[in-house]
């Protein structure tokens, strides 16, 4: 485990980008072999506007790494953060605590909160309008979104005093993880049942991008499915059901647009609407049935 994090404390930048490149191309691939759906879209033209957000993402990240390593380095010398308050434990467990903690604050909560303010709810909306989600979509993110999702993973490094190999190694992780639940890949079900009972699966996660509450409204988590099934967010709902996009916002031709997805945080909120109760899946964990933005 040591060589590990050694290696992420410095892990060149080189090599971070070769991650995100080789494991969209890797699951582009894939979806080529393995669809889950049968997309009657121009795949270049689809993953343009998509690319784009993926690079402003990586600036914004760039921009303010230095941000991460102050705050990691904070927490190390000052023995701050939960993990750090916790007793002394072995180094592969430590890692392992760390991750899921850095995923619930950098990731779950991030994106609960998202979904329940409204004005972040219109930020967040540009990852959600995209018709024919595949692994390109992982990081179809507005600028604006991209910073605040950086607060939150700063957040989530002072709270649980994480050192910046841990975090790096998290980042990492997060990237694969949401490259791979993100991409329309038809894998059997017993096995994609078997793997969301510790991460999120391709099918778990696809419920959260289906058009309509309250199933936008569930399944928030990025690499682990814990935090979903302990906080009653965890829906299910069969692949073949899920319509990918936003009720609200169904301009196809805006919502594949780099000009409209730009403005789309700034047009007038626009309440989703929920299923009615007899179409709800019978039998699944609790979820609060309320409308994105309740907050506010």
């Amino acid at each position: 485990m040591e060589p590990i994090i050694h290696y992420f404390e410095n892990i060149p930048s080189l090599h971070r980008s070769l991650i995100l490149v080789g494991g969209i191309t890797f699951f582009w691939l894939l979806e080529g072999i393995v669809p889950l759906f049968g997309f009657r879209y121009k795949k270049w033209q689809h993953a343009l506007p998509n690319l784009f957000f993926t690079m402003t993402t990586v600036v914004v990240n760039f921009a303010l790494a230095f941000l991460l390593l102050k705050t990691a380095d904070f927490t190390v010398i000052h023995d701050f953060g939960i993990i750090n308050w916790l007793p002394d434990m072995p180094l592969w467990l430590y890692v392992i605590v760390g991750l899921l903690l850095l995923d619930l604050v950098g990731a779950y909560l991030a994106h609960f909160v998202e979904h329940k303010v409204k004005i972040l709810w219109m930020v967040h909306l540009v990852h959600h309008t995209d018709h024919n989600v595949d692994t390109t979509t992982a990081n179809r993110h507005h600028p604006l979104e991209s910073m605040i999702r950086f607060v939150f993973t700063l957040l989530g490094v002072f709270l649980v005093g994480t050192p910046i190999g841990i975090v790096m190694l998290y980042q990492s992780l997060s990237l694969v993880a949401t490259q791979f639940n993100h991409a329309n890949i038809k894998m059997p079900k017993g096995l994609d049942d078997l793997l969301s009972l510790l991460i999120v699966s391709p099918d778990m996660h696809k419920v959260h991008h289906h058009y309509r509450l309250p199933y936008t409204d569930s399944n928030y988590g990025n690499i682990f499915s814990l935090w979903d099934r302990l906080f009653g967010t965890y829906m299910k709902l069969d692949r073949e059901e899920i319509v990918y996009g936003v009720d609200t916002f169904p301009d196809e031709v805006e919502n594949s647009s780099i000009k409209g997805l730009l403005r789309q945080p700034f047009h007038k909120y626009r309440k989703p609407t929920t299923l009615p109760e007899a179409e709800s899946v019978k039998g699944q964990a609790p979820v609060i049935r309320g409308t994105s933005g309740i907050f506010f």
